[in-house]
């Protein structure tokens, strides 16, 4: 595993992204007495729901990782309502975790209640998305890909891929409005794909990041716009969904319409083998063991980094068969 652990003197420079604060390593948040045994440690996790097969594969591999661990993990599944993740992250102030880490369901209107855990001082972890927020105090890590960067690894296929034509006419199915992914991934994804005018995006509707809400958006788009090239998805399941309605109207996903997609789990790795999806980036939600590993150092009176990145790649289809047999989400 990757250690997180940096000494507070080496002043390393770190990255930083859209949204997240920038600059040096954040101190250590154990307290005087030294560390605690792991045993002892609880640490309060707020998920965002149950939305997609990414997000259930994420949640089994946080709780996994922190059984192995020995570390107490308190879980709470938000069902993708930022209400129910506040609810949640004050129930862990007031029970004393020693460590919370969620997964903003949007990016704005955290402060007041991470200046709570601040103040009972709890230290707070972001993991797969970030928080938009000016003061730089409220949490001392963020764990996640850059989501920016996936969308130009999209729209990189996309240019590549249409290359020899004229004009292309282009749906996109957008994640929960706010969020972080889907703010992200739609900049990176316009940011290349704006560089030549023959790409339009005829049309730009979220479907919450689930299979049905895929489903219902693009039948409803596919009515008013019959003649889509392409349709960018910002997760597998509303790809998987969008497949479901071009084959009620009649047509070929990965021939009629081309899809990109964004996660890389095993039914979009299917898909994208069977050749219904046609490019997938991959954003890996196996963060638990980097997760435990944030928790350790900070216990031990190490420093982590603001800004931790995911390794991540993209697959065709003969990269996707390749990779499904040994595919671990």
């Amino acid at each position: 595993m990757k250690k997180l652990i940096s000494i507070a003197a080496a002043g390393i420079l770190l990255l930083s992204l859209a949204g997240c604060a920038s600059g040096g390593e954040t101190p250590a948040a154990g307290g005087s007495d030294g560390p605690k045994a792991l045993d002892e440690l609880v640490v309060g996790f707020a998920q965002v729901g149950a939305e997609s097969g990414w997000r259930t594969a994420n949640t089994k591999d946080v709780q996994a990782a922190f059984k192995d661990a020995g570390i107490e993990l308190k879980f709470s599944d938000a069902q993708q309502k930022q209400e129910n993740q506040i609810k949640a992250i004050r129930s862990y102030i007031q029970q004393g975790v020693d460590y919370i880490a969620f997964s903003p369901v949007v990016e704005t209107g955290w402060d007041a209640v991470l200046n709570e855990a601040k103040a009972a001082g709890v230290p707070v972890i972001l993991t797969d998305r970030a928080v938009d927020s000016q003061d730089e105090s409220l949490y001392v890590s963020f764990l996640g890909s850059d989501f920016i960067e996936e969308g130009q690894k999209a729209g990189a296929w996309v240019v590549e891929e249409f290359a020899d034509a004229d004009s292309v006419k282009i749906v996109q199915l957008e994640g929960t409005t706010g969020a972080a992914p889907a703010i992200d991934r739609a900049e990176g994804f316009a940011e290349v794909i704006g560089e030549d005018d023959k790409f339009e995006i005829v049309a730009s509707q979220t479907g919450d990041f689930t299979r049905a809400g895929g489903l219902q958006v693009m039948e409803a788009l596919l009515k008013s716009n019959p003649d889509i090239d392409l349709v960018y998805s910002h997760n597998d399941d509303m790809g998987l969904g969008a497949i479901e309605a071009i084959e009620a109207a009649g047509l070929v996903p990965g021939v009629d319409i081309k899809i990109v997609t964004v996660d890389a789990v095993k039914d979009g790795m299917q898909a994208l083998a069977d050749g219904k999806i046609n490019f997938i980036v991959e954003c890996s939600p196996l963060l638990g063991a980097q997760l435990v590993d944030i928790v350790e150092t900070l216990n031990e009176g190490g420093t982590v980094e603001r800004r931790i990145v995911t390794e991540e790649t993209t697959f065709t289809q003969e990269q996707a068969i390749e990779a499904l047999p040994d595919r671990q989400y």
